[in-house]
């Protein structure tokens, strides 16, 4: 999970630019990004490690504005206020209730993907490619941290409707994972209460409180 939500994001790009001027490419994207209201995004994604002979393949949907968010995927839902997130899961009858990331220090979020390769990566322009008849300008990102499970990210955004085509993450364990979005969507109106839980909607469910 912690490896999806990296991958849920990153959209939107101006010009295509030379290798060196790839940092400047993704601070126009982030900077064209934050200027949305909301973003609702649906998204198929692929999961592949040869040597453990592992594959998985599943579609979901994500929600953003600002800081809050609400995340379906792999069957379940994860709604953050701002504050507090709490994750719906149908199948186990239970309500996870806890601050944001108190499992899991190194994931990041989906309010924080527009910006979350600003620290710890070096950037590089790569090559275009026409894919399905879509021109697709591609950036490597490697981080900085030689301890990171992460190898390299690869970011393909479709340069005539300047959004995000796919986004690959390679690990060092071998395993790679692919989101490719498949609806794009941009200052939508939504509920006020989208990203509210209201608890007397799951009379049944366990409710687990994490401090």
């Amino acid at each position: 999970m912690k490896r999806l939500i990296i991958l849920l994001i990153l959209v939107t790009t101006g010009n295509l630019f030379a290798q060196n001027d790839a940092k400047s490419f993704l601070e126009e994207v982030s900077t064209k990004v934050k200027a949305y209201k909301n973003i609702s995004l649906s998204f198929k994604y692929e999961l592949n490690n040869v040597s453990e002979n592992i594959k998985q393949e599943t579609k979901g949907d994500v929600t953003i504005e600002g800081d809050k968010y609400i995340l379906n995927v792999l069957g379940i839902t994860r709604v953050f206020d701002g504050e507090t997130l709490y994750t719906i899961s149908p199948e186990d009858e239970e309500v996870t209730i806890s601050s944001e990331n108190s499992d899991d220090e190194g994931t990041i979020t989906p309010s924080e993907m527009l910006s979350f390769y600003e620290d710890g990566y070096t950037y590089k322009m790569d090559i275009i490619q026409n894919v399905k008849g879509r021109r697709i300008q591609f950036v490597k990102l490697n981080p900085i941290d030689t301890n990171s499970e992460i190898k390299q990210i690869l970011l393909g955004v479709d340069a005539t409707t300047k959004h995000i085509y796919n986004l690959t993450e390679i690990g060092k364990n071998g395993t790679r994972t692919i989101l490719t979005v498949t609806a794009f969507k941009t200052d939508e109106p939504i509920s006020e209460t989208l990203f509210t839980f209201d608890e007397s909607k799951y009379p049944n469910y366990y409710i687990n409180k994490i401090d």
